[in-house]
C-alpha cells in the first residue's frame, strides 16, 4: 500500500476531501502533528506522498516556533529528491521557503470564497477546473515564486496564488480541500482573526452555501489530475 504523510499544523485544517480521494486509490494517509514531536526526516523523505497543510503561523516566525526550521530542513531533503509534494496555504509557503523563495506578509488578508485568475500555464494545468470557480482564501502572507516553478494563478493582492514544479510539486495558497460542512470549525477556531479583520461568520456561512459545493467538485478534479500526474 502506498503511504501519504500529512503534516498538520492545526487540528481542524486537515486533508479534507483529499483523504477520501487517497483512500479510494488505496493510499494510506497518516497525520504528523507539527511541533508536537521531533520530525522523522527519513519518514518524511520516504513517503510516497507528502502533504503540508495550512496553519495560522508564518514561515519566518522561527524564533517563536523553532520547529519551523526542522520542517524546512526536512522539506528541502524531500524536494531535492523530487518526491511528490503538495503544499496548501502555509504548506505552499513552506515549500517556497525551503527552496529559497521569500515569504512575507502581503498587503492585505484574503479570507473567504472568491475567484483566482489563472495564468496561461494555469489554464493548461491541473487547476484548470477553477476557471470561474471560487476557492477558499484564508491567508495574509505572500510568497515569491520559487526557482524552476511555474506560476499558475494570482489575485490582485497575491501575485502567486499557485505554482507547480514539474509534475511532482504543487503549491496552493488557497484551500480546495476543505469540506463545506467543516467550515464551522474554522469559524470557531479563527474567531479572533475574523474579529480583527471585521469579517462576520455569518457572511462566510453565506459564501460556503453559495460556493462550497462547486469548490469541492472542482477541487476533486484538480487533485485527481495532480495525483495522476504524480504517479499516485
Amino acid at each position: 500500500m502506498s503511504t501519504c504523510l500529512a503534516l498538520r499544523h492545526l487540528a481542524f485544517e486537515d486533508a479534507g476531501i483529499l483523504e477520501d480521494i487517497l483512500a479510494a486509490r488505496g493510499v494510506e494517509l497518516r497525520y504528523v502533528e507539527a511541533g508536537l514531536a521531533p520530525l522523522d526526516r527519513t519518514a518524511l523523505a520516504g513517503a510516497d506522498l507528502l502533504v503540508v497543510l495550512g496553519g495560522p503561523i508564518g514561515v519566518y516566525e522561527t524564533d517563536e516556533y523553532p520547529f519551523i526550521a526542522d520542517e524546512l530542513a526536512a522539506l528541502r531533503v524531500r524536494l531535492d529528491q523530487r518526491r511528490p509534494t503538495l503544499g496548501i496555504c502555509l504548506g505552499a509557503q513552506m515549500i517556497a521557503a525551503a527552496l529559497g523563495a521569500r515569504v512575507a506578509p502581503g498587503p492585505a488578508k484574503e479570507i473567504g470564497y472568491a475567484p483566482i485568475g489563472l495564468t496561461e500555464e494555469g489554464k493548461r494545468s491541473v487547476i484548470a477546473p477553477f476557471a470561474g470557480v471560487d476557492v477558499l482564501h484564508w491567508h495574509g502572507d505572500n510568497l515569491e515564486l520559487p526557482p524552476d516553478a511555474v506560476r499558475l494563478a494570482s489575485t490582485a493582492v497575491c501575485p502567486t496564488q499557485a505554482f507547480a514544479i514539474g509534475t511532482h510539486v504543487l503549491g496552493l495558497q488557497f484551500h480546495i480541500e476543505t469540506k463545506p460542512q467543516k467550515l464551522e470549525s474554522w469559524l470557531i477556531g479563527h474567531a479572533v482573526e475574523l474579529s480583527k479583520v471585521g469579517i462576520s461568520p455569518s457572511s462566510l456561512r453565506e459564501q460556503v452555501a453559495r460556493s462550497g459545493a462547486a469548490t469541492v467538485a472542482a477541487g476533486r478534479r484538480a487533485l485527481e489530475a495532480w495525483l495522476d500526474g504524480a504517479g499516485l
